[in-house]
């Protein structure tokens, strides 16, 4: 049996967490949940990675996916309305 260390939880990770519980709570970003599964109905692929990150103010979901082509593609969507607002990669739309 293979035995590997645990990985310490990092102060900025908590922090991270905690920041993004309390910007929930306040109402200043929708549930991740909700915005993945627009996600999920509007674009072809897989969600592999999601990241929330306060940039100028603003709480941006950045949300990787991996569609049937292998060919991964980057979303940017503002975390309070959902709104899309920078695509990067091989997009593909549902029709």
């Amino acid at each position: 049996m293979l035995l590997l260390p645990a990985l310490p939880v990092r102060a900025d990770d908590r922090r991270d967490h905690e920041r993004a519980r309390a910007a929930l709570a306040a109402g200043e970003i929708r549930p991740l949940a909700e915005l993945l599964a627009e996600v999920e109905r509007r674009y072809v692929g897989r969600v592999i990675e999601t990241e929330l990150e306060r940039d100028d103010g603003r709480w941006i979901y950045e949300i990787t996916l991996l569609p049937p082509s292998g060919r991964v593609f980057e979303l940017k969507l503002d975390a309070a309305t959902g709104a899309l607002l920078r695509a990067r990669g091989p997009v593909q739309e549902r029709r």
